[in-house]
């Protein structure tokens, strides 16, 4: 039995077909390519480039699944709605803990990631910190701007980004055809190690889940929801692999993780190499721009959970409060702003982003498992579809570091000891 969020106003749809692909882009084209790459050439060798096509094959998957049920139930909430609408209360409770978990994580990534990008372009050796948390303060506050207005900023992140990496690709051609670092093919770990970078590409896409948490707000979501996502992955998937191939055939897998866990900033150190001169600093322009773009789409799809889970009592109600304008949910924006700030201040790259694999990879589990619920009139695509996306996102979990799947077992016990304290205070237990 599910239980029915209490009454609230609603947001205004507001987003069509490009507005909503430009923000699927703006939180995919950011922290994935422009650190996680490196990350997983360190784990993977030339064997990344592999794992990319994994991970693109699991979000695939992943992403129709979230076409369905985002066109058939179009909340604030992905998932977590989902779960509720079609599974149970606790599943559903589940993912928006896990999604919370995950996307914090990411977005500390990111904002880590545009300082050290920033900090490289100026030459400037000292702590990311700084900068990081000033990041996360001024898109905060861009985010109270609501919906329509922040994802003007977002398209204008867009396109500097993607012209970035295009000047990337192009620079970096002819270092790559003559170098051509790409064996061993794959590294002494072997298969494992495949999985492992896998499961860490794969949150390098999750970003078109973007596109469901804010389905509320989407002008015609039946129609216009599955097109974005699909847009969204064949765009992303294509720059992955032609900025993968460029960087590790240019230097090497070990170089490009050497640059990603020293400098955090791995493609503009990578193309200080290309013998085209200012395309370092165009890259430097488009990772922070990237960056700025992906911590911008996660608080807002981060607050969009917030404020589902508040409707339904799973979190303070405080958090469902909107706007005047009913265009943010204000208090849940800063409420995540502090979050991603915490992270900041104790997380590294490489932790937050491993951690961020492991949950999220949970979060995609239950979508898949609630796509399999679908009744047949809503279900847009065929169930073995959500049935592979289920088996890869349980499989992939558990590739990640021990260490990091016990850490993300242990934080969803504290957030079910949460439900259950919420649900007996509102009487429901």
């Amino acid at each position: 039995m599910t239980s029915t969020p209490t009454p609230s106003a609603r947001l205004r749809p507001e987003l069509g077909l490009i507005g909503t692909i430009a923000l699927g882009l703006g939180s995919i084209v950011g922290t994935g390519v422009f650190v996680s790459i490196g990350i997983g050439a360190g784990i993977a060798g030339p064997a990344v480039l592999v794992a990319i096509a994994i991970g693109a094959l699991v979000a695939l998957c992943n992403g129709l699944s979230s076409a369905q049920l985002a066109a058939s139930h179009p909340l604030s909430g992905g998932t977590y709605q989902y779960g509720y609408e079609y599974a149970s209360p606790a599943i559903g409770f589940t993912a928006g803990w896990m999604f919370i978990c995950a996307k914090s994580a990411t977005a500390a990534t990111a904002a880590m990631g545009l300082a050290g990008y920033l900090l490289n372009a100026l030459d400037q050796a000292t702590s990311i910190t700084p900068i990081a948390l000033a990041a996360v303060l001024a898109l905060t506050l861009i985010s109270l701007l609501g919906i329509n207005r922040t994802n003007k900023v977002n398209i204008a992140i867009v396109a500097a980004t993607l012209c970035s990496l295009l000047a990337f690709i192009v620079a970096g051609t002819p270092s790559a055809l003559h170098n051509l670092h790409l064996t061993p093919f794959l590294g002494d770990q072997g298969w494992s190690a495949l999985f492992h970078a896998s499961a860490l590409m794969f949150v390098a896409y999750t970003g078109y889940g973007r596109i469901a948490t804010l389905g509320e707000e989407v002008r015609q979501p039946r129609k216009t929801i599955p097109r974005a996502i699909v847009a969204v992955l064949l765009i992303s998937m294509m720059l992955y692999i032609g900025v993968g191939a460029i960087a590790i055939a240019a230097v090497g897998s070990e170089a490009f993780y050497a640059a990603t866990m020293e400098k955090a900033a791995p493609l503009k150190v990578i193309a200080q190499n290309f013998d085209a001169p200012g395309v370092s600093w165009i890259l430097a322009i488009g990772a922070i721009t990237a960056m700025a773009g992906v911590l911008l789409n996660l608080i807002l799809g981060l607050s969009r959970v917030l404020l589902a889970m508040g409707r339904r009592g799973d979190m303070p109600r405080a958090l469902a409060r909107l706007n005047r304008d009913q265009t943010t949910p204000s208090i849940a924006v800063v409420v995540v702003g502090l979050a991603i700030a915490g992270l900041v201040l104790v997380g590294n790259i490489e932790t937050t982003w491993s951690f961020s694999a492991f949950t999220i990879l949970v979060y995609y589990a239950i979508t898949n498992f609630c796509a399999l619920r679908l009744p047949a009139d809503q279900r847009l695509y065929p169930r073995w579809i959500a049935i592979v996306g289920l088996v890869a996102c349980l499989g992939l979990a558990f590739f990640v570091e021990r260490t990091i799947w016990l850490s993300g077992l242990g934080l969803l016990l504290l957030g079910w000891c949460w439900h259950r304290v919420a649900q007996y205070r509102m009487g429901k237990a």
